[in-house]
């Protein structure tokens, strides 16, 4: 079959031809993938972001997926072939005490992640991963555009949720970064809360798309990192909650800067630093949070709003064989809310906004 792998820091990743995938345990689920979501961390992958995964290359990325059941294992009595599914980026291990709490993205047991800690992913024709990750979508669905809810759809959920608490209405809500994550961020907080959200970006198509998405005020963000823009929307109070999509280029120092007293930073992107003094964390009140991947039940609820049409997805589609060309684009912010790599054989059907529902269980 046809993969798309790391096989050096610093470099692009090349399409090669490797074995397909084969059951070895009974817990195994094989997924003919129909679509696969690009993601910044590929690019961080690439870049070598991560020292742990140095030593374990080659290895195909693509950690975003959905698709189709192609093979099952002998302890997999609800799911058959054909059946459409998305696929929870981490297979957990269902045992460990935070398995059985739900907070499967914290599993200390034998988790993995495929296209992430050098398991083969899902730039690829097929994926094996464990039936523990398998969500089954309504008999139908097209799950070519819906990958990227696996995990920058639960990932903005997730955060969300936290935060939910502290919202009430008259509370403020910064969205900082409209891209891949940003853009379910608007639509989640317009469904879930009462906020009023500004969203901030530096490139201007970017806001526009913030307002169509629900956002209530959108701002540029490129002089000061939208902290003048901010403060003037609030009569210089500041914003209630920021969430930070993009965690670098000096966002999360800005963010602290458009807070409230007593406000919460909530950070979400990743690769930069934040540089808060002690005194001012004391005098402000604030709270910082970080936030990682969403829960397998993360997923479902997601995709229930899906289904419900409250959270879209706007994707743009890539034959398999571009994923280069389209990490790119990714890094030079020439994507409007997610890519998803299709692979030989599936259908591309362009920009589109997509709707699923989740199947009883």
């Amino acid at each position: 079959m046809k993969a798309v792998r790391l096989f050096e820091i610093d470099k692009p990743p090349r399409l090669v031809e490797v074995p397909e995938p084969k059951i070895d345990s009974p817990t195994d689920v094989i997924v003919r993938i129909a679509g696969a979501g690009v993601c910044r961390t590929d690019l961080h992958l690439v870049e070598g972001v991560f020292e742990a995964v140095k030593t374990k290359l080659p290895f195909t990325l693509g950690h975003e997926n959905a698709g189709w059941i192609e093979e099952v294992g002998s302890a997999v009595p609800d799911l058959v072939k054909g059946d459409p599914v998305i696929l929870h980026p981490q297979a957990s291990c269902g045992l460990c005490r935070n398995c059985r709490a739900g907070n499967d993205m914290h599993c200390t047991g034998r988790a993995f992640f495929p296209g992430f800690d050098a398991t083969d992913g899902g730039y690829a024709e097929f994926l094996k991963t464990s039936v523990r990750s398998v969500i089954k979508l309504a008999p139908g669905t097209d799950p070519a555009s819906l990958a990227p809810f696996a995990d920058a759809g639960i990932t903005a959920y997730h955060a969300v949720k936290k935060i939910l608490p502290r919202i009430e209405p008259g509370t403020t809500v910064v969205v900082l970064g409209v891209g891949g994550l940003g853009h379910f961020g608007v639509q989640i907080l317009k469904a879930l809360s009462c906020a009023r959200v500004i969203a901030l970006d530096t490139r201007a198509e970017r806001l526009d798309f913030a307002r169509r998405l629900g956002a209530d005020e959108a701002f540029h963000s490129a002089i000061d990192g939208g902290v003048e823009a901010v403060r003037n929307a609030t009569d210089g109070a500041g914003a209630d909650i920021v969430l930070d999509f993009v965690g670098e280029h000096g966002t999360p120092d800005n963010a602290m800067k458009m807070l409230h007293r007593g406000g919460t930073y909530s950070q979400i992107g990743y690769g930069g630093t934040l540089n808060v003094r002690t005194v001012d964390l004391l005098l402000g009140e604030f709270t910082i949070l970080g936030n990682i991947v969403g829960t397998y039940n993360d997923l479902a609820e997601l995709m229930e709003l899906n289904r419900e049409g409250k959270v879209k997805i706007t994707a743009q589609q890539f034959p398999l064989e571009d994923a280069p060309a389209v990490l790119r684009m990714l890094d030079e912010g020439r994507i409007e809310g997610r890519a998803v790599l299709l692979p030989p054989g599936v259908r591309q059907a362009g920009v589109q906004p997509a709707a699923a529902g989740v199947a009883a269980r």
